[in-house]
């Protein structure tokens, strides 16, 4: 479990697909501290280590399945991309964003972006299938990002990122056109699952 606070960004070193998707990853992280299996999400996506390495800076290696490949936007990652990193939630960790996964239910396009003050406005449009899990001042995790949603329309919604969001994340690189790994908040999904259950 994470909570969508990022600690950290990556930059990918390596990436290569030999069967599975090999990736290796640099992290301010002190690499002595993560074990071999453990979760690490990033961008918003949970990832097992399988091997770590490296000083200062360390790196740790992930192995992605081809179902996570298809349900994220790993098809964009490429040598010298950044990654936001979140370490597995720890008890007795503050918990400052919601309650996340890891698991990305699918990916979102940026379709506009504009400055308000010195925040900036980004409205994204998500897919049909997940919009109706979306709604105004709840939560949603972009890029493994915990976020608060300002508005929705249709399959449009709006966020705003204010300067220490998009400094300490990835946030500060991302444009129009880009695609981002969308996580719906797990209470939405409950809800959504109740009223099936009690409309049948």
């Amino acid at each position: 479990m994470f909570t969508g606070i990022i600690t950290d960004i990556g930059i990918i070193r390596e990436i290569d697909q030999r069967g599975d998707l090999h990736a290796r990853i640099e992290t301010g992280y002190d690499v002595a501290t993560i074990d071999t299996g453990a979760s690490i999400a990033c961008d918003g996506i949970c990832l097992t280590v399988v091997a770590t390495g490296g000083g200062d800076p360390g790196w740790f290696e992930l192995t992605i399945s081809a179902e996570t490949v298809a349900r994220t936007n790993l098809s964009a990652w490429a040598q010298g991309r950044q990654v936001n990193l979140e370490r597995a939630l720890r008890v007795g960790d503050e918990l400052g964003g919601h309650i996340v996964s890891g698991h990305v239910d699918g990916v979102a396009e940026v379709v506009d972006m504009r400055d308000e003050g010195e925040s900036t406005r980004v409205t994204f449009r998500a897919p049909a299938a997940l919009a109706g899990f979306i709604a105004p001042k709840g939560s949603v995790a972009l890029n493994g990002t915990s976020l608060t949603v300002n508005e929705v329309a249709g399959t449009d919604f709006g966020v705003n990122f204010i300067p220490h969001t998009r400094a300490a994340t990835t946030w500060g690189t991302v444009k129009p056109g880009d695609f981002v790994n969308l996580e719906i908040d797990t209470l939405a999904r409950y809800v959504a699952r109740l009223r099936e259950w009690q409309a049948a």
